[in-house]
């Protein structure tokens, strides 16, 4: 099997989240992600790409937030992808993705029961989007219809704008062409994104020498693509 030419990877700073869903309003503009009603949030039909999980460290009064942001993993070893029957959660053999192809999903929903991760979701209906909403959809990116999963692309939309770019330009990608809409947002810089098998890209630099780097579920074998940095262990003061 041929290496890949890249390894899209994401680096999340726990220490540096505040918690702020500036990642999540981000990429439901990005993404043309439906905004489903609270009730159907608590019947368990929520939309969000990305999710803000809270947990807590210390003993009271010296308790710290942390703020965990999860998404699609984009595992080497995805689970989601030998259970679907349709062939449309694939891996990208050029970039390392883990690719969702709408036109092919038939709503199986296999993947999401698959996904140790619960970061696929299922179209329950057709998405309404209602004013102003509607006249904000981005046109590089699919409405999805309801029946089929979805899911975190890595922004996959901006990673071919950039390389169409960079080959009409006559030049190889740079490093600082692929910002995916979570990753531009975030006001903390939290989140860092780039090719991990270039050398000089900051997610390589940044992994190399840091004992902080874990990845979730690790002991499950499916290599995720994202990364988290672990908290620090500075109490608040009382």
């Amino acid at each position: 099997m041929e290496q890949p030419e890249r390894k899209w990877t994401m680096i999340v700073d726990i220490d540096k989240c505040t918690g702020c869903a500036a990642c999540v309003v981000a990429c439901h503009a990005e993404n043309n992600v439906p905004i489903v009603t609270e009730q159907e949030v608590v019947r368990g039909r929520g939309q969000h790409w990305i999710r803000i999980e809270r947990y807590w460290s210390g003993e009271y009064p010296h308790v710290k937030a942390h703020f965990l942001p999860i998404l699609c993993q984009h595992c080497e070893n995805a689970p989601c992808e030998p259970v679907c029957p349709a062939y449309a959660t694939v891996h990208s053999p050029r970039e390392n993705l883990n690719l969702q192809i709408y036109n092919r999903c038939i709503g199986t929903r296999y993947c999401g029961n698959n996904c140790p991760y619960k970061v696929r979701f299922f179209n329950y209906f057709d998405p309404n989007f209602v004013e102003p909403q509607d006249q904000q959809l981005n046109p590089d990116v699919t409405v999805r219809s309801a029946g089929v999963m979805e899911k975190c692309t890595f922004c996959v939309q901006r990673i071919r704008r950039a390389e169409e770019k960079a080959l009409a330009e006559g030049h190889p990608l740079r490093e600082d062409e692929v910002v995916p809409a979570c990753v531009q947002t975030c006001p903390t810089g939290a989140l860092v994104f780039g090719d991990l098998y270039n050398p000089e890209s900051q997610v390589a630099k940044l992994l190399e020498p840091n004992n902080r780097k874990f990845r979730l579920l690790e002991h499950l074998g499916t290599l995720p693509s994202v990364y988290y940095l672990k908290g620090g262990t500075s109490r608040v003061s009382e």
